[in-house]
């Protein structure tokens, strides 16, 4: 018997848990589960997911919305389900994790969420959907969180009970970033000094600290250059930040990429000054791809990065520390080089997607193999 399982984003763009879901379906498939992708087809969305899907086209589905907040979206999201008879819907992020878990209800089958990671967001909209999400989760059957401080959180205040919650950490398509490797040629010897950064410009990445750091590292080393990959609604903001400091011709805002990868291939050092993470998935792509990391010591973060070791650490907050750990490695490219060979290796020790999917199969497996268990009602 077959099982089948939906994977269901309301992507925004293709950010971590974007791409998340393609590390997973881009595993080789086990033979008694054939996977499905749907996303929220709403206005300002990314599909993304879908043009870069490894699935064929027929297990590939958009559910309609005319707004954001169109609940239309349950009952065609529960047809979706019947007509390809899903065994498994498995949501990613706060609103496909209350569309998902209704769906599921009324359909009657059985469901997982893959917690990303929670926002500090001061937007009373996004509160409400991180409120929602948390009611949410208690009605899962399984609620998978991929890092040790997302699982507490979802224990602590979500109070989802233990018996329903199961750790399986985050993994990274290590196959794309060798093949985008492939594409890289040599850096060129007289090239700056390159620091950069891949992912979304809002609050919780705090961004302007690592402008700010920049700025400082940049009077000592005239030569170096931050690239942002990425984009969000902190953009032009960082922008003018950049000019009032002077470093306006040095900080490169390059948008959304298709090459993302084969850019931070040739990146000096990778930076995440972020306030609150889950296990980057950047980050963990930067250390696969043989680039030394620097960050701010947070949760998270810190499942990734031991200091001296996989990379460097600077308390949060400290712009003058995270600058004198840049200042470090263009002194020392021999300590560079290790931190970052270091750093790969434990990359592919530890967070494969293969390992991903291989947990996540099992889980598949045994779900079918009992009684849905998740009885309270949202």
């Amino acid at each position: 018997m077959t099982i089948h399982v939906l994977q269901l984003i309301c992507p925004s763009g293709y950010y971590g848990a974007e791409r998340w879901v393609n590390a997973l379906l881009s595993v080789e498939a086990h033979p008694a589960i054939e996977q499905h992708v749907a996303i929220t087809d709403e206005p300002g969305s990314s599909d993304e997911v879908l043009t870069r899907s490894p699935l064929p086209q027929s297990r590939q589905h958009r559910i309609p919305m005319t707004s954001k907040f169109d609940l239309r979206a349950i009952s065609r999201l529960v047809k979706l389900i019947r007509h390809h008879q899903i065994d498994i819907i498995h949501t990613h992020g706060y609103k496909s994790d209350i569309l998902g878990v209704i769906a599921a209800k009324i359909a009657g089958i059985q469901s997982v969420c893959t917690p990303h990671g929670f926002e500090n967001a001061q937007d009373w909209r996004l509160q409400t959907y991180m409120w929602l999400g948390g009611k949410a989760f208690k009605g899962f059957d399984w609620v998978c969180p991929l890092s040790p401080d997302i699982m507490q959180t979802v224990l602590n205040q979500y109070q989802v009970p233990a018996q329903r919650v199961k750790l399986i950490q985050n993994g990274v398509d290590l196959r794309e970033v060798e093949q985008a490797l492939q594409q890289v040629s040599a850096p060129a010897a007289d090239r700056p000094f390159t620091i950069g950064y891949i992912g979304q410009l809002i609050s919780r990445k705090n961004i302007k600290d690592t402008i700010q750091a920049f700025a400082a590292f940049q009077r000592q080393c005239p030569q170096a250059e931050l690239l942002l990959i990425g984009d969000g609604d902190e953009r032009t903001e960082l922008q003018a930040m950049a000019t009032e400091l002077g470093v306006a011709a040095q900080v490169r805002f390059l948008g959304f990429r298709d090459d993302r990868l084969q850019l931070l291939a040739q990146f000096d050092c990778f930076v995440m000054t972020s306030s609150l993470e889950g296990i980057p998935r950047c980050l963990m792509e930067a250390m696969a791809a043989n680039v030394c990391v620097t960050a701010f010591n947070i949760p998270g973060v810190d499942s990734l990065i031991v200091h001296e070791e996989t990379g460097l650490l600077a308390n949060f907050g400290d712009v003058a520390g995270l600058e004198a750990l840049w200042t470090r490695l263009y002194q020392q490219p021999a300590l560079k080089a290790e931190l970052a060979r270091r750093g790969k290796a434990f990359v592919y020790q530890q967070f494969s997607a293969q390992a991903m999917a291989e947990s996540y199969n099992q889980l598949y497996l045994s779900m079918q193999s009992q009684p849905q268990q998740a009885q309270e009602s949202l």
